[in-house]
């Protein structure tokens, strides 16, 4: 009798043994499954890309696209020493990237802020947020822009000047 229960004893733990094999191996089999492989990509051809500029935020970038339909262009933009873009708002967001140069812009509250090249920011959407861009420096600014807005809109719409030196 006792021999029969070691024989049972060991075929259980034989029986156990296999099904935790088992189960070991189906999770591997199941875990490469996640696992990215070359072997199963397509090599891509005939396509060619160009950073043309790239900036970093201050912080995190909140982006908003207008309701329905938007146009999404893309724009360089220079800004001569001296010069300036006028007052002017957006009926929609746009992401910015100073390749080079420092773009100073005044805003409707009549901070200031100070953009290098090598930084992004956003320029919000609306007429409460009127803003005007200047090159203060002694080389050209180059912006790369990239605008979001309502289908059909145009780039930027002049705005009336803030008198800042009033608000102080």
């Amino acid at each position: 009798m006792k021999a029969g229960r070691q024989q049972g004893s060991r075929g259980r733990r034989a029986r156990q043994g296999r099904l935790a094999k088992a189960l070991v191996i189906g999770g591997c089999a199941a875990a490469l499954g996640f696992v990215p492989s070359a072997a199963v990509a397509t090599p891509g051809s005939g396509v060619s890309g160009t950073v043309v500029a790239k900036g970093t935020s201050q912080g995190k970038l909140k982006v908003k696209t207008p309701n329905g339909r938007t146009d999404v262009t893309f724009r360089t933009i220079t800004v001569e020493p001296g010069g300036s873009t006028g007052w002017h708002t957006h009926s929609g967001q746009l992401i910015a990237v100073v390749e080079s140069g420092t773009l100073t812009r005044t805003l409707d509250d009549c901070s200031v802020e100070v953009t290098p090249a090598g930084s992004s920011f956003i320029e919000p959407s609306g007429a409460d947020h009127r803003h005007i861009g200047r090159n203060l420096g002694t080389e050209p600014v180059v912006l790369w822009v990239t605008y979001l807005l309502p289908e059909g809109s145009a780039l930027s719409d002049d705005a009336d000047a803030v008198e800042c030196d009033a608000k102080k």
